[in-house]
This record gives structure tokens, sequence and C-alpha cells, in this order.
């Protein structure tokens, strides 16, 4: 029977006496346990979300207007086509006519302009997940039902990644738990224990497989690696380490998912001698950024050689990206660079005396990445290796971001967390806000501004994004790692997709029928 009124929110004594008399992992093929980590989630409005953790999962409860298939690419959703107007200022949106909310009431464009300039109204004030649309979007309004118009701010095919947030009913875009459009609508939550969803049976992509999916919630990652082991549930998301160990297991599958941490090795220009692009270059080379994968990671990373991901539409590869020692070594001696002492430090003679070229490298922990130092202290020996005297120093987050901030550092491995909308000015622009190098580049802000955020159209946001990667590579502003990943282990492969991905780890599950 579908649920037409609000879903109802039980103890976790009532889930627990169900449970003993019919337990959820035993119910039938066509449903599925999953067991999630979440501390603070208390409502489920998707606008502001508590935890990361629990975004793939509302995912399923809301539609947005756009959706990204699996080579990064803007396909129809709630949306069906879109034009634009008067050089990309205005877009026209058509959406999709007959589509319901989970009670029963009309989706319509009225709805869409609302969640719009409520994220807008939540970003004035600093918040909310989505608060980045508004340098995308000045205002959104509904011209009649299914005509959705937007005024842009960036007038740029980019804007398409933008309108990927959840659309909510128009009168609940306040409420803790709004009703949705998806493929699954909330039976019940109990804050901190368990959320059931069942399949929304008039889902207008058609009916799901999995009739009924029972997330379990867990507050640490030890109690949700032990609900997998112990069998409590049929599959875990987790950002754990200790999943690679399930990697090689013959009953357990291990399905990676990309997260948007991307993990970068930040170079001070304003420091003797990273001003000169060969010097950042040689760095580059000779740092093994598989071996750090391998080793610091178990290879739970997607391995990246620029800002984009590696395997969409968007990333541009280019031979210049490769563990060369040796190519390290020459460009450094071509530069003057010798050891005259002995005493496996480079060195060279400037303004009359002798330089060591010598490094700071700084790094900051992360709760949820422990192992950064390890990472750090790798780079250090790859540099020890071709004679750059190279130290590691660990700070606190706010310490190191005011390091960064004022340029008082050589070499920081850092993490930034990436937008949705593919665009790489916030850290290359000239005095950009994350700009940490202190890159400066008439031609990557002419290519950035006046090239990519003016391309309207897919093939001219392509070119600019590979030209911008190209002068990347040239000028080696910083060197880019890897994105972390995180695991969905289960015993049974329920994803029909090949990008997994944060923040929505369980796109497609309502197209698989078991």
């Amino acid at each position: 029977m579908r649920l037409t009124g609000p879903f109802i929110r039980i103890s976790a004594l009532a889930i627990c006496a169900a449970m003993l008399l019919c337990p959820l992992c035993a119910m039938g093929e066509t449903s599925l346990t999953i067991g999630v980590k979440s501390v603070k989630t208390t409502y489920l409005n998707p606008l502001a979300p508590a935890e990361r953790e629990m975004q793939g999962v509302t995912s399923l409860i809301y539609d947005s207007l756009i959706a990204l298939d699996d080579n990064y690419e803007p396909v129809p959703c709630l949306a069906v086509k879109w034009d634009a107007y008067d050089n990309g200022s205005t877009w026209m949106f058509t959406l999709r006519s007959g589509v319901t909310f989970h009670d029963g009431s009309e989706m319509t464009a009225y709805d869409a302009a609302a969640t719009i300039n409520q994220i807008l109204a939540l970003a004035e004030e600093n918040r909310g997940q989505y608060m980045n649309l508004k340098y995308m979007v000045k205002s959104a309004s509904a011209s009649d039902k299914y005509t959705l118009v937007i005024r842009s701010s960036r007038s740029c095919y980019g804007l398409l990644y933008a309108l990927t947030f959840p659309i909510l009913r128009a009168d609940e875009i306040n409420a803790n738990d709004p009703v949705g459009t998806g493929p699954y609508y909330v039976t019940a939550f109990d804050p901190g224990q368990e959320l059931l969803l069942t399949a929304n049976e008039s889902y207008w992509n058609g009916a799901p497989g999995y009739k009924e999916l029972n997330f379990m919630l867990y507050t640490t990652n030890k109690e949700l690696l032990s609900a997998y082991e112990y069998k409590n549930v049929d599959a875990i998301i987790t950002k754990s380490a200790t999943a690679a160990q399930y990697r090689g297991g013959t009953s357990s599958l291990n399905v990676p998912y990309r997260g948007q941490q991307l993990e970068v090795l930040m170079m001070n220009e304003s420091a003797y001698p990273l001003e000169d692009p060969d010097i950042r270059r040689a760095i580059r080379y000779a740092i093994d950024i598989d071996a750090i994968a391998s080793t610091v990671y178990g290879d739970m990373v997607v391995r990246t050689d620029t800002f984009m991901i590696p395997g969409t539409w968007l990333y541009k590869d280019s031979e210049l990206y490769t563990y060369d020692p040796d190519r390290a070594v020459q460009i450094l001696t071509d530069k003057g660079w010798s050891d005259t002492d002995g005493d496996g430090v480079l060195d060279l003679l400037k303004d009359g005396s002798k330089r060591n070229l010598k490094l700071r490298v700084y790094v900051y922990e992360e709760q949820e990445n422990s192992v950064r130092i390890q990472a750090a202290n790798m780079v250090a020996d790859y540099l020890n290796a071709i004679g750059i005297k190279a130290d590691v120093t660990t700070y606190t987050y706010k310490d190191a971001k005011v390091k960064l901030e004022k340029r008082s550092y050589d070499l920081c491995l850092c993490a930034f967390q990436m937008d949705e909308v593919p665009d790489p000015g916030f850290i290359l622009i000239r005095n950009n806000v994350c700009n940490y190098m202190g890159y400066r580049s008439d031609k990557m802000d002419d290519l950035i501004k006046n090239g990519l955020r003016k391309a309207l159209d897919r093939n001219s946001y392509q070119r600019y994004m590979f030209e911008i990667q190209d002068l990347f590579a040239e000028d080696c502003p910083f060197i880019c790692f890897y994105y972390r990943t995180g695991a969905i282990l289960t015993r049974t492969l329920f994803l029909p997709v090949r990008d997994v991905r944060e923040p929505n780890v369980l796109r497609g599950i309502e197209t698989f029928y078991p």
C-alpha cells in the first residue's frame, strides 16, 4: 500500500520488537538492509544535511532538476529540456509533467523555484549544502506550471551542474522531513537507529526493483564494520581504510565510490625557489604518487593528475604527469643545483652566498584522514632522495589554514572539497579565495573568466577545460594526488552504474531488479 500521509517516527524499542518477529535481513530478495554511519542526523531535509554520509540515503527520496550520468555529463531528470537566452543570462527549463510528490500532490515549476530561492536564502546566511548555487544563479521563478525561469550569475554550461540539488514541495521547504518525488519514500525514521524506505510504485521513471531499503544507523565505523562482519546487514557504506581488507574476499564485494575530496600538494610561489615552474615540475617528477596511494591508502583513491575527474568527458590526459626522478634531477642540474659539499643536499651560489635547497612540508590531520601524515613523510622521502632537504611539520587544520592564507609555507599536503560544478577558478584565478599558491597567470585568468565561464554549449565548455588543464600541466601551480574513496561492502551487487560517487553513492539502485 502506497503511503500518502506523513511518515511515522518510531521508537528504537518498537523497531527491535518488529525485528524479533520479522528480521529485515530475511524479508525476501526484494528488500535490502544497509548500514550507514550517522550520529547527528535528526531530520531529513536535504537542503541543510547534518551529515555527509546521509546524503546518499536522502538522494533516493528526492529528485533533482538535472542528473549527472556515468560520464559526468548533465542529463534530464525533473527537467526534460532547457534553453539559454540573452547570452546565457536567462535559462528556461521545461519540467516533466505528471510527476507527483509522495503525498500525491503534483510537482510543478513553482516548487522548483521555491526550492532554488530557499537555497539562495540559506546561502545569504552562509548555510546549506548547496550554498555555492549563489555563484551561478541570481533568482528563479515559474512562468507557468511546467516552465522554470532562472536568471544566472555565471552564464555558462556549468550552470547545469549547479542544478543537481533536490526539489522540495514549495510549502515544505522549511520542514524537517519534507516529501520528495524520488523512487523511495520514508515509512519510518528513528534518528540514530533506523530509516526504512519503501518503493514508490508510482515513480515517474518506473517502479523500483527493491521494494524496501532498510538503513541501520551506527555511530562509529567500528560498529558499522562489525555489523557487516556478523551479517546483521547486507551491505555497508564506509570511508574506513579497513574496508580495503575485503577487496580480495570471495564472499564479499568491495565497490569503491569516489568522494569529492581532492588531495593536493600546494606549492608557495612566493617562496624561493618555487617561483620557478621548472622547480615545481621537478618536484612533480620526483614524487611517486601511485606508491603513496598504494602504501598509505591501500589504493582506496582515484588517482588524478588534474583537478578534473579521470575517465570523464572533461578530463585531459598529459604525458607530463609521470614519476621520473632522473628527469627531476636533470631539471635541477640544468638550473644550477648540485651537491658541492657532499652533504646530500643540493646547493648553488645566489647573490654571492651558498643556498641549500630546503623546503618545509606542512600537513594537517582530519578526523577521516588520519594517515595523511604518513603520505607527507613519503613526499619528504622522495624529495630527500633527489637532494631536496624536506622536513615535515604537522599542524591542526585551523593553524595550517592560517599558514596557507598568509603564504607562510613552502609545500603543504592538504585537500579541497570540490564542488559539483567543474570550475577550477576558485583555486587558479589570481587572488581568488583558495589560490594559496599565489599563482598568477593572465592566460589562465582569461581562459576561465572569458572562456569557460562564458561557454554555453558542451563542446566549447570541454575545449576550454582542456586548454585550462594543458596550461595547468605546463605551469604546475600545485600537484594533484587523488580523490579519496570510500567503499560499499556488500554480499550482492545492486548498483548498475559505472561511476559510483558522492554524494549519490546509491545512484541507480532503484533501476536494479534482484
